[in-house]
């Protein structure tokens, strides 16, 4: 078996867009702890920092992925890429018969025009060994009915992205890591009742008994940015969610 295909993390550089919390900052410590350098990128300055010390040390930069100026700003000075990832992205819930819709468009301006942002302001500084690695979600595969039909459209639009920039971008790789329910900070803005309603809810039904961690979901990602040969791929850590 040719173990070339087999990617080491030792001495790579990779950049984390959502990388000061959760699935992204989880995926930067494992990075790390294979031998990479890391540079977290998100919107406020503090957190960075203290996300830089968790993990022992990583570069930062101050940008809103939905904000194209800020994205090329903070990529204009940035020393080669070896891997990216996208993580970054809140959700945007509400009926639309009930919401406003330029609030609900948030959730397309952050996972898909900000993924664009990202990866047009990335590719001049990347290896042609590299690799994407974009975020998508369980609302693609399992819609809900609840609120979700803008979050559920953008991460149904990331696959579609993926695959075709697979083509385009060759020999870069492209994948779509999506997560299903995991214990993130991303539901905090649902209040802590219905948070933990969703959370006991999930635990009831899915078929592993309980909710993912960003730990789990990093692994997963860090095998995407390892394996030479995927690409144009989804990959489910979902604990089983879309079967239930």
């Amino acid at each position: 078996m040719n173990s070339c295909l087999t990617q080491p993390l030792t001495d790579t550089h990779i950049v984390i867009v959502g990388g000061s919390a959760g699935i992204g900052l989880a995926t930067a410590a494992t990075a790390k702890a294979r031998g990479a350098s890391a540079t977290l990128i998100g919107r406020n300055a503090e957190r960075l920092e203290l996300a830089s010390k968790d993990i022992g040390g990583a570069r930062t930069g101050v940008a809103d992925i939905s904000d194209r100026t800020q994205i090329e700003t903070v990529f204009a000075n940035m020393s080669p890429i070896d891997h990216l990832v996208i993580t970054a992205g809140s959700l945007q819930a509400g009926l639309v018969a009930e919401s406003d819709p330029d609030r609900l468009l948030r959730a397309v301006d952050e996972r898909i025009a900000g993924a664009l942002y990202v990866i047009k302001a990335a590719l001049p500084l990347m290896s042609f060994q590299g690799s994407i690695v974009l975020t998508g979600g369980q609302y693609s595969d399992r819609p809900t009915g609840q609120g979700t039909a803008l979050t559920a459209m953008a991460v149904r639009g990331i696959e579609a992205l993926a695959q075709s920039l697979a083509l385009e971008l060759s020999p870069i790789r492209v994948n779509v890591i999506a997560p299903g329910l995991i214990d993130t900070a991303l539901f905090d803005s649902l209040g802590a009742d219905i948070r933990a309603g969703i959370f006991r809810a999930a635990t009831k039904s899915l078929p592993v008994g309980r909710v993912g961690t960003p730990e789990e979901v990093a692994d997963a990602i860090i095998f995407l940015l390892t394996n030479g040969y995927m690409n144009g791929e989804v990959l489910h850590i979902d604990g089983g969610g879309r079967l239930v």
